[in-house]
C-alpha cells in the first residue's frame, strides 16, 4: 500500500455508505427530530441541479481536506462523550494528529479509562499500536467527523439526489439528500429512511449539520475556527442521538509545523511485529424486515440501529437511534441475532466499520 493511499484508511473511519436491502419493506415517516432539517418536499434534481450539488458538497468537503495543501501541521482535539453507556468509554478523550507532507501522519488518542491507540503512515507503510480490542466507535466517529464527514466524490457520482433548503441558527442551508440506486426511495416527499443529508451554509459554503441516519446529527460550530492556509475546522462538533447529545467533538488548536520531530514517524518493533493495523472503514447501511410489531397501532414502527462491526465480524457498541419507539428494544435484538461475517478478499486489510441497519415491523 502507498503512503498516499493509506492515508485515507488511517485518517478517518470515513462515513461514505454502502447500501442494501434484505426483505426490505416500505418504512414509516422519519420521526421529528429539531434537527432534522428537511421537514417538507425535497425535489429531484436535473442534470444542472445535479451538477451544482455535487459541486456545493465538494466545496464544503474540501474544506477539511488539511493534507492537500501540503503543509505540516500539528492538530489537538478533545471530545466528551455522554452516552448514557450505549457506547463503550464515556468521558474526556484527548487526540492528537501530527503531519508532515515528507515524513507521513501520526494520530494518538488517550480513552477516558487509560486505552491509547495509535496509527504512524509513513515511507509507504502503516503502523498501529492499541491497547484494546477494537477501536471504539466514538473515537473512529470522532475522526470521521472532523476529517471525512460527508460521503465521497466517488460515491455520490452515482448516488440518486434530492435537493431542499432550510433555515438554521438564522443562516439558510442547502440540503442535499443522498441515497444510493436500489434502496427503494421514493423520488416525493420529505427525508426518508434511506436518506443520508448533508445541509451546507449556502452563503460560506460550510458544512452545518450531517446526518448519516434519522436520529443521528452531527451540527458544525464555526466560531473562532482554527484555520490553515484557506482551510477551515470546526471548533466544536455535537454529536445526538434520539435527542440527546452524546458527544461534544471541540479543536483545541491547530498550528502549522514546519518541522516534526522524525521519531515521530518511526515505528516500535512491537508495531512491526503486529503487522498491517485494522483500518477504520466507512459505513454500511442495512434496510430489512424485523417481523411483527410489538405495537400494532405504533403510527412509526420504522428503528435504526446504529453499531460498529469489528474486523472480525462482530457487532459492537449498538443502540437504537429511536429509543422511545415501542420496538426499540425488540430491533436491537433482532440486530444482534444478524451475522456481520464476511470472507476478506486476498490481501484486503482488516477493517472496522459503522453500520446502521433499518428494521421495518410490520402492523399486526
Amino acid at each position: 500500500m502507498s503512503y498516499k493511499a493509506a492515508l485515507p484508511w488511517i485518517l478517518a473511519g470515513g462515513l461514505s455508505l454502502a447500501s442494501y436491502a434484505q426483505n426490505a419493506t416500505k418504512s414509516g415517516p422519519v420521526p421529528r427530530d429539531p434537527l432534522e432539517m428537511v421537514t417538507g418536499q425535497a425535489s429531484a434534481v436535473d442534470t444542472a441541479g445535479r451538477t451544482d450539488a455535487l459541486r456545493l458538497l465538494e466545496r464544503a468537503r474540501g474544506q477539511y481536506a488539511l493534507r492537500s495543501l501540503g503543509r505540516g501541521y500539528d492538530l489537538k482535539v478533545t471530545f466528551t462523550v455522554a452516552s448514557g453507556g450505549q457506547t463503550q468509554l464515556d468521558g474526556l478523550w484527548h487526540m492528537e494528529d501530527v503531519f508532515d507532507p515528507k515524513r507521513g501522519l501520526r494520530w494518538t488518542a488517550k480513552a477516558p479509562d487509560g486505552s491509547v491507540f495509535t496509527r504512524i503512515a509513513s515511507h509507504g507503510m502503516v503502523y498501529g499500536e492499541d491497547t484494546g480490542p477494537y477501536v471504539p466507535l466514538r473515537l473512529q466517529e470522532a475522526r470521521a467527523a472532523l476529517f471525512d464527514p460527508m460521503p465521497a466524490a466517488t460515491m455520490t457520482k452515482l448516488a440518486l439526489i434530492r435537493t431542499s433548503t432550510a433555515v438554521y441558527q438564522g443562516s439558510a442551508l442547502a440540503c442535499v439528500l443522498i441515497s444510493w440506486p436500489g434502496n427503494g426511495a421514493s423520488m416525493s416527499g420529505g427525508r426518508q429512511w434511506d436518506e443520508a443529508e448533508e445541509c451546507i451554509d449556502a452563503q460560506s459554503g460550510l458544512l452545518r449539520t450531517h446526518s448519516q441516519a434519522p436520529g443521528r446529527y452531527f451540527v458544525y460550530d464555526y466560531s473562532s475556527s482554527p484555520q490553515l492556509g484557506d482551510r477551515m475546522l470546526p471548533r466544536q462538533v455535537t454529536v445526538t442521538e434520539g435527542g440527546h447529545v452524546v458527544s461534544t467533538i471541540t479543536v483545541e488548536s491547530l498550528s502549522e509545523l514546519r518541522m516534526a520531530d522524525p521519531g515521530l514517524f518511526a515505528p516500535t518493533e512491537e508495531m512491526k511485529s503486529k503487522g498491517r493495523p485494522v483500518i477504520l472503514g466507512g459505513a454500511q447501511r442495512i434496510s430489512r424486515s424485523l417481523g411483527p410489531a410489538s405495537s400494532a397501532g405504533s403510527a412509526d414502527q420504522t428503528v435504526c440501529v446504529f453499531g460498529l462491526v469489528t474486523a472480525a465480524g462482530q457487532l459492537v457498541e449498538a443502540h437504537s437511534l429511536q429509543p422511545a419507539n415501542p420496538n426499540s428494544a425488540a430491533a436491537l435484538a433482532a440486530v444482534r441475532q444478524m451475522s456481520f461475517e464476511r470472507a476478506a478478499a486476498a490481501g484486503e486489510p482488516a477493517r472496522q466499520y459503522f453500520v446502521f441497519v433499518i428494521g421495518k415491523f410490520v402492523g399486526q
